[in-house]
């Protein structure tokens, strides 16, 4: 019911979604899909585009979220893995579990969205459940989604808003392979997805004012990675990182 709820939202804003890719999420068995962390909506997004693979993506995502009213029975429709911060074993043995059973589960490495709009360091999560069930782990970025709805009171009613959404070659843990290895392989091929994302997107900032949601090696005005990192720093200071 939620996933048929967020399609039916999207459709009534009219969101023009550039798929690519598609046929690299793998149509049966398990899997591990990592994504790009840049608005709030990025796994409803992602989850939307895997539907006509006729695959669910149940992500695993911070036990926070899941105590909103709304947005938290929606996650517990969908199936979601809640992580409990101080318990992430359990989610992580969750996650294995969904995987056994032949499931894709979705992960953000960067944990926490980027205000950079580019890649932050990433966990090894993604790449240790991939690597323990030699399972595909399969690279996506989301571009434009932040337009949408992001940290900071980024937030936007526009019709129409276009959002790519690339899907890349999954990557198969090669022998001998640590995870550590297939953790730089995931960032190389996420970070070449993101850039042809930025470069492709079909809309340029109107004005001075609208260069906020461009990357700063871009010609944006949103911070470098450096100043970007200095502001999450104060933002779970001021308010935790529960949210974003």
């Amino acid at each position: 019911m939620a996933v048929h709820l967020f399609g039916t939202l999207f459709r009534l804003m009219g969101y023009r979604f550039d798929v690519r890719g598609l046929e690299h999420i793998p149509a049966h068995g398990g899997g591990v899909v990592a994504g790009n962390h840049i608005g709030f909506l990025d796994f409803t997004f992602i989850g939307y585009a895997a539907r006509p693979r006729g695959r669910h993506i149940r992500f695993m995502a911070k036990r926070t979220v899941f105590e909103l009213p709304v947005v938290g029975r929606l996650m517990r429709a969908m199936g979601h893995i809640p992580v409990d911060r101080q318990g992430g074993w359990h989610a992580a043995r969750l996650g294995l579990d969904r995987v056994r059973e032949g499931e894709l589960i979705g992960v953000f490495p960067e944990a926490t969205i980027s205000r950079s709009w580019r890649l932050k360091p990433f966990r090894r999560g993604a790449a240790g459940i991939a690597l323990h069930h030699r399972v595909p782990l399969i690279p996506i970025v989301v571009w434009g989604g932040h337009r949408i709805l992001t940290v900071d009171g980024h937030w936007s009613l526009r019709r129409g808003m276009p959002v790519t959404i690339l899907v890349g070659e999954p990557l198969v843990a090669l022998d001998g392979e640590t995870v550590d290895e297939l953790n730089l392989r995931l960032v190389a091929g996420m970070s070449a997805l993101l850039d042809e994302a930025v470069d492709t997107y079909p809309e340029r900032p109107r004005d001075d004012a609208d260069r906020w949601w461009l990357p700063h090696d871009r010609g944006g005005s949103a911070p470098d990675a450096e100043t970007a990192a200095v502001l999450d720093r104060d933002a779970v200071a001021r308010i935790g990182d529960s949210f974003e």
